[in-house]
């Protein structure tokens, strides 16, 4: 990559301020970074590995953010973080096993069902509700589950855990955006420790959008806190669909 123009890095920067400050609002933010890391000529597993490796930097800075402002205590996050870890270690192993392929067909469309669920729902999240489901099951279960899916295939990942907050835990959206963001943390730093080991990280490119992902992730962290889910929703049904277009775009060409 040493013949990478120079204006591939300034480029590079604004990619992840701006990935950096949807992501910590909603997530989704890879739908910038992985095509743009893709476009300046790096193999597959490199652009995956440098754009986990530049996530993690912004989805810390948004965590620490949203703990700041006392939507996060650690002593309820813990069995959450340690089931999430196990299942996404199981994932990444299982990649070597089964495909992941035989999801993608399926996920574009629970993808859309949550984005008109939420639509048709506009009260959904706006405020706290009394919880369907013990915080412990809940932690233990969708840890193991949605680490399980990051850790295999992805896509999606803190859309399953913000729906999964909001109906079960009864969170309103800003919380389980925080929620979100930990537990996205968790699981993307267990898949940055795969490619790590594998050497599958470019560290020149990947701190030029990590410096842009923190910048991004703790004013979107921050919008989040003051606009609430007023801010959160519109971000949030946008992101999904573009994912779901994306996902299912890509399941069409193969």
């Amino acid at each position: 990559m040493t013949d990478l123009a120079w204006w591939w890095y300034p480029a590079l920067f604004v990619t992840g301020l701006v990935a950096g400050f949807v992501d910590a609002i909603a997530g989704g933010g890879g739908l910038l970074t992985v095509p743009v890391l893709m476009a300046t000529g790096l193999p597959p597993q490199d652009a995956l590995g440098t754009n986990k490796f530049q996530s993690s930097c912004g989805t810390t800075v948004a965590t620490w953010q949203y703990a700041r402002h006392d939507l996060l205590k650690w002593s309820e996050l813990r069995l959450g973080i340690a089931a999430t870890l196990v299942g996404a270690v199981a994932g990444a192993v299982a990649v070597h096993f089964l495909k992941p392929e035989i999801l993608r067909p399926l996920i574009p469309g629970l993808l859309v069902a949550i984005a008109l669920y939420t639509w048709l729902k506009p009260d959904l999240g706006r405020e706290a509700r009394p919880p369907r489901m013990a915080r412990a099951p809940f932690a233990l279960g969708f840890g193991l589950l949605i680490g399980f899916y990051d850790g295999f295939f992805g896509p999606g990942t803190g859309t399953f855990w913000t729906v999964a907050c909001v109906l079960l835990l009864g969170c309103d959206l800003l919380r389980a955006t925080a929620y979100t963001k930990a537990m996205n943390l968790t699981s993307n730093l267990a898949s940055l420790a795969v490619f790590l080991a594998t050497g599958h990280v470019r560290f020149g490119l990947g701190l030029t959008m990590a410096a842009g992902q923190m910048i991004g992730g703790r004013f979107g962290a921050n919008a989040a806190v003051k606009g609430g889910s007023k801010l959160i929703r519109p971000v949030f049904l946008t992101m999904v669909i573009a994912l779901a277009g994306k996902l299912a775009w890509d399941a069409w060409r193969r």
